[in-house]
């Protein structure tokens, strides 16, 4: 048996340390914050001798970022990131303390433990024990640990583009969450490597219509004509779509299940999903478009018709498909409802075939030679999108070998998360790994 590395030893106590500090984000801006993680991070870093800049964007909004120089500085630097920020966790809900830390059955658990501090903790076991070592990358790194990811990331990776884009001058790649884990497909297991991610809008629907008196008939009704654009909205039968990056996963998965691959056929993609078990509620919802009600506002008083209501809409869209969508929905809306922006983000797809996605191939079969890796696109977001605004390209790599009968994707965000204290140790070597290929 191969004897673990420093990094391996050290990785699950770095990540309890990190899920023992809550860095609950609610949205807005009544939170914790992230400044005690930032400083444990800051403090690991200069622990091995490296000087990294801790820095807010508001009070106790903190972002760490670190630039360790590789073996070859002609070449551009990349930014291997995480953020330090968890979504808010219901102790009641809980079988442990979702701020404790503990382990249990071979699992770290707490609220962060996939997303992302297990990744925060891969990233310091790995280069702390670079710096130790003399070991430097193959070229320049990055590495950054950004505030605020779970609210969009305006204070966090959002702000650092904006007010310190020096920190990443050179760098035209990125490697952060949600990618490199495996999956079970017919009993084969297959590492996801997230090479794409869709985009982001949260719209405000608005409609007018004529105030008066509970009493009187009203055929010009706001909260009627909203009601009837919001059910149109959240029921529209979106088409299916398949994005190079879903094709290519949907292919592989057909290869190893003998499956049909057919574009064109619904059910035939259904069963191709199917065959992803677990994994499916992250690549199911890539297929098509999304739009999804979830916020009502109208009235101030049960017997006063309100001359306008509002509706929030989450939208989701496919990469190069923004504008149609956008079309869509204003269009099911109908007349007498107005579309608004909240909030808005790019969707993103990088380039499957690029050397950086053979490394982390390389990295992951190096250590699993019995596996396959296959990309796929990510019906979320990461900070990936802020760094895209200076021409870099990100992908999804936080490497976990993991048991074929855990629910991954039910992990984020949910009750009870929690990693396998094993996969922590896998993903350590294999980002180690990576580091000397890309």
């Amino acid at each position: 048996m191969v004897p673990e590395s420093p990094a391996e030893r050290e990785v699950a106590r770095i990540c309890r340390d990190l899920l023992r500090i809550d860095t609950s984000n609610y949205g807005d801006g009544s939170g914790p914050g992230e400044r005690l993680a930032a400083e444990y991070v800051a403090g690991e870093l200069a622990d091995v001798g490296l000087e990294p800049e801790l820095f807010e964007s508001a009070p106790g909004r903190a972002n760490v970022v670190v630039r360790i120089p590789g073996l070859d500085p002609s070449r551009s630097a990349l930014v291997v990131h995480g953020h330090l920020d968890v979504v808010p966790a219901d102790a009641s809900e809980w079988q442990v303390d979702p701020f404790a830390g503990e382990e249990r059955d071979g699992m770290l658990w707490g609220r962060g433990a996939v997303d992302m501090k297990d990744m925060d903790a891969m990233m310091l076991a790995a280069f702390r024990a670079r710096a130790r070592e003399g070991r430097p990358p193959a070229r320049d790194v990055v590495l950054a640990f950004f505030a605020d990811e779970e609210a969009g990331g305006e204070a966090g990776a959002g702000w650092v583009v904006r007010h310190r884009p020096e920190l990443f001058e050179g760098a035209d790649e990125a490697v952060s969450e949600v990618g490199g884990f495996s999956v079970d497909v017919a009993g084969r297991r297959a590492y996801l490597v997230q090479v794409a991610e869709k985009g982001l809008a949260w719209l405000r629907l608005v409609a007018h219509g004529r105030a008066g008196h509970g009493s009187f008939v009203n055929t010009d009704n706001a909260v009627t004509r909203l009601a009837e654009a919001v059910a149109r909205i959240g029921q529209h039968p979106w088409p299916l779509v398949l994005t190079d990056s879903t094709s290519a996963l949907l292919r592989g998965v057909a290869d190893l299940t003998g499956l049909p691959f057919d574009p064109e056929d619904p059910h035939a993609i259904d069963a191709l999903l199917e065959a992803l078990g677990p994994a499916s509620k992250f690549v199911g919802s890539t297929v098509r478009h999304s739009t999804n009600p979830t916020q009502l506002r109208a009235g101030y008083k049960a017997n006063v018709i309100p001359g306008r209501a509002e509706a929030i809409v989450d939208l989701r869209f496919l990469p190069g498909l923004e504008r149609e969508a956008d079309e869509a929905v204003a269009k099911i809306a109908g007349p007498g409802v107005d579309v608004e922006d909240v909030y808005r983000n790019q969707a993103l797809e990088a380039p499957i075939d690029a050397a950086i996605v053979g490394a982390m191939s390389q990295a992951l079969l190096t250590e699993d030679p019995g596996a396959v890796v296959l990309p796929y696109m990510l019906s979320g977001g990461t900070d990936n999108k802020h760094l895209a605004e200076l021409g870099i390209t990100g992908y999804g790599f936080a490497p976990l070998r993991l048991p074929a009968s855990m629910d991954f994707a039910a992990m984020f965000h949910g009750v009870d998360e929690r990693v396998p204290v094993d996969a922590l140790r896998f993903g350590t070597r294999v980002l180690d790994r990576f580091l000397d290929l890309c």
